[in-house]
Order: structure tokens, then C-alpha cells, then sequence
């Protein structure tokens, strides 16, 4: 096992990505089954910025109930409301409740309801009457949240444009597809498991979506451009596969890392965002950094690179390299490894047939000298000699 791990940090593994390209697209078809299921089922739980509705949040007893608030806010005919209460830690534990319902376009009867929350939980000024000014208002009308998907929509498809046109200048075509393929997965899987679990969906998570295609792109890039490398310096001795998998495994390590050093400070802010601060913008925003962090890594390595490889390796240069290495027979591509891994702990890729500079070093020395005549041939022009 450490001999694999050492192997894995020096970039000298010989995991065969490539040629267990099922197991990776099984396993990412699952979940992204279970995420379109959930997000045309179930939803996503859109936050009052999106829906539109006006929140109310404000301290309580201990012994205020959910359904005192409910009846206070029964005279006041203002619709469903979605009541939550929690514990705000510090100094001293403090009970909040936020209660939201829809757009209150009638500013008397939103102080109405405030008065009346303020009452239920127990907050009464030196007077002996509500105090409205504990009971703070967020008020959000329903055309603000259409503005700001249309406008994230409007940046994700100028991202996108912008990815396609980099890639395909700096590498080719068919790695800004694969690429593209890897940040649609990573959009879907983030956002499914936002349906799946009930999170919050909130601008913050919008900004955190957009931001982790950048890390899910940084990922791919690097991958494809060490690809890109090998392709030059073995580029017709090699199949596409083979250069794929020696690839993905000189960079898996520094692929790790990165995704180490960027969960850990997110991580770092998702704790102190949620459990000692409760500030729910930065735990919305740390919340869908950390999902799509790893969503990121995973697509760049089991997914962008595979396809990329499959693809490839229907063009006819490689089905000739993959034609010679299997001594003429057609059949699937069997990748190359950067080694023979022995008694390593990572498991060894199916060992493929020899390309050609190996191939040369197996054969006999070409000889230098003229070549050998027969004897009858060499006796003739030693008469004529004499």
C-alpha cells in the first residue's frame, strides 16, 4: 500500500484509467440519474431571493412553539408560511424564528405583522408594548430573482462560449468537447445533490456554481495539457490510450493536491460560516464550493480524460498504431502504462503490445558493413583479378 502511495506522489503509478472507462461512466451515470430525478421531481429549494416573499426574522422564548406563530399570523390572511426555528450560539444561546410568506406589498400591514411577531415571541419594549425593531424585514419582490438567473444564465453561456474558443485554439476541438462534457456533469451532479439533500439556493450559491467550473477547468486543462506534451514526444509510437493513461497519472498527485488545498481552507469556511457564526450567505457559498470542488477533480480525471481517449482513438493514425501493437488484429484500444508496476500497491493497467521503439530495441542490430556475396560469386572476380 505505501509503495503505491509513493508511487502515486512521485507520478510513477500505472492506474489504468482509461481502460476502466465503464466503471467510471457507470458510476457517473448513476448519479446523474439520481440527480435529474431529483431536480424534475423533487426541485431545488429556491431562497426568498429567487421566489420572491418577505422574511421575517426575530429572537423568541424558550417556550414559544411554531404553531403560537402560525396562529399570530392567522388574522393577517398572508398565505402559507415557512417558520424555522434555531439556536444562535454565543455568549449567551439565543432562540431566533424566521418566518416566511409572500410579497407584502401593503407596507401597514407589514408592520402589522410585525407588531404581532414581536408580541408572540416575547419581545416588549419598557412600555409593555411589542418593539417592532427587533423584528428585522427582508422584503424581496418577485420580478428580482427572474433578474438575477437571466443574468447568471447570460454568464455561464459566455463562460461556456469563452471555454470552447480557448481550448480549441490552445489544444483542439475534441479536448474543448470532452471538457465541456466534464462541466455539464459538474453542473448537474452540484445542483442534484442541492435537490437531493433540500439545500438553500441563494445569489451566494449561484457565485459559488460559477466558480467551481473554474476549478473543474483548471483541472481538465492540466490534464489535457500534459496529454498534449506526450503526444509530442511519443506521438506515433504510442496509442492515444496509452498516452491518456501515462498522462493522468504524471499529474494525479498535483491534481490532488490542489483539490486538498482548496478544500481545506473551504472547508475551514463552511465550519465557521455554519456552526460558529451562522452567517448563511457564507455557508451557502462554502457549501456548494465544497460539493463542486470534488465533483471537479472527479469529472477532469475519470471523465474529460476517458472520453477524450475514445474518441481519439477512432481516428486512423491511432487505429494504426493500435492495428501494429496487436500484431494486425482489429480490437479495442489497449492502453500502454508509464511502467511495469511489480508487487506496487496500485493496481497495473492490462499490459499492451510493444510499440515501436520498443519493438526496435527487441530486434538484432542492423548491420553497417556491405553485405555478404556468395562464394561462387567472390572465387569468379578473384580469377578475373588474376
Amino acid at each position: 500500500m505505501f509503495d503505491g502511495i509513493r508511487k502515486v506522489a512521485k507520478g510513477a503509478s500505472n492506474i489504468d484509467f482509461v481502460g476502466r472507462a465503464k466503471l467510471w461512466f457507470a458510476i457517473s451515470g448513476v448519479l446523474l440519474i439520481a440527480c435529474i430525478l431529483a431536480l424534475t421531481f423533487r426541485g431545488l429549494n429556491l431562497g426568498l431571493e429567487f421566489k420572491g416573499g418577505t422574511s421575517f426574522t426575530f429572537p423568541i422564548t424558550n417556550d414559544t412553539t411554531v404553531e403560537q406563530i402560525r396562529d399570530a399570523l392567522a388574522p393577517f390572511n398572508i398565505g402559507e408560511a415557512s417558520i424555522q426555528t434555531a439556536v444562535e450560539r454565543g455568549g449567551n444561546s439565543v432562540r431566533t424564528a424566521t418566518v416566511r410568506v409572500g410579497h407584502i406589498e401593503d407596507r401597514s400591514r407589514l408592520v402589522q405583522v410585525q407588531t404581532a411577531l414581536a408580541k408572540v415571541g416575547g419581545n416588549l419594549n419598557p412600555q409593555g408594548e411589542p418593539d417592532v425593531n427587533v423584528v428585522s424585514v427582508n422584503d424581496v419582490g418577485p420580478n428580482w430573482g427572474r433578474q438575477v438567473s437571466i443574468k447568471a444564465l447570460r454568464g455561464l453561456l459566455v463562460f461556456l462560449i469563452l471555454v470552447v474558443i480557448y481550448i480549441s485554439v490552445r489544444f483542439e476541438p475534441k479536448m474543448a468537447v470532452a471538457g465541456l462534457v466534464a462541466l455539464f456533469h459538474d453542473l448537474i451532479v452540484t445542483t442534484g445533490i442541492y435537490a437531493i439533500v433540500g439545500f438553500n439556493v441563494t445569489p451566494a450559491t449561484l457565485i459559488a456554481l460559477l466558480t467551481l467550473l473554474g476549478y473543474s477547468l483548471y483541472d481538465t486543462v492540466v490534464v489535457f495539457d500534459r496529454v498534449r506534451e506526450n503526444v509530442e514526444a511519443m506521438g506515433g509510437r504510442t496509442s492515444y490510450a496509452g498516452i491518456v493513461n501515462r498522462s493522468v497519472n504524471q499529474v494525479l498527485m498535483r491534481s490532488l493536491n490542489t483539490s486538498l488545498t482548496s478544500l481545506l481552507p473551504v472547508g475551514a469556511l463552511l465550519f465557521v460560516g455554519s456552526y460558529l457564526l451562522h452567517a448563511q450567505t457564507l455557508e451557502d457559498l462554502a457549501l456548494a464550493l465544497f460539493v463542486g470542488i470534488l465533483v471537479g477533480t472527479y469529472s477532469s480525471i475519470f471523465i474529460a480524460s476517458p472520453i477524450l481517449s475514445l474518441w481519439k482513438e477512432r481516428e486512423p493514425k491511432y487505429q494504426q498504431i493500435r492495428a501494429r501493437a496487436t500484431g494486425g488484429r482489429a480490437g479495442p484500444p489497449v492502453p500502454a502504462t508509464a511502467g511495469a508496476g511489480a508487487g506496487g500497491g496500485v493496481t497495473t493497467a492490462a499490459t499492451m503490445g510493444r510499440d515501436d521503439g520498443e519493438a526496435a530495441e527487441s530486434r538484432p542490430p542492423a548491420r553497417t558493413g556491405p553485405r555478404p556475396q556468395p562464394r561462387g560469386r567472390q572465387r569468379r572476380r578473384g580469377k578475373r583479378r588474376r
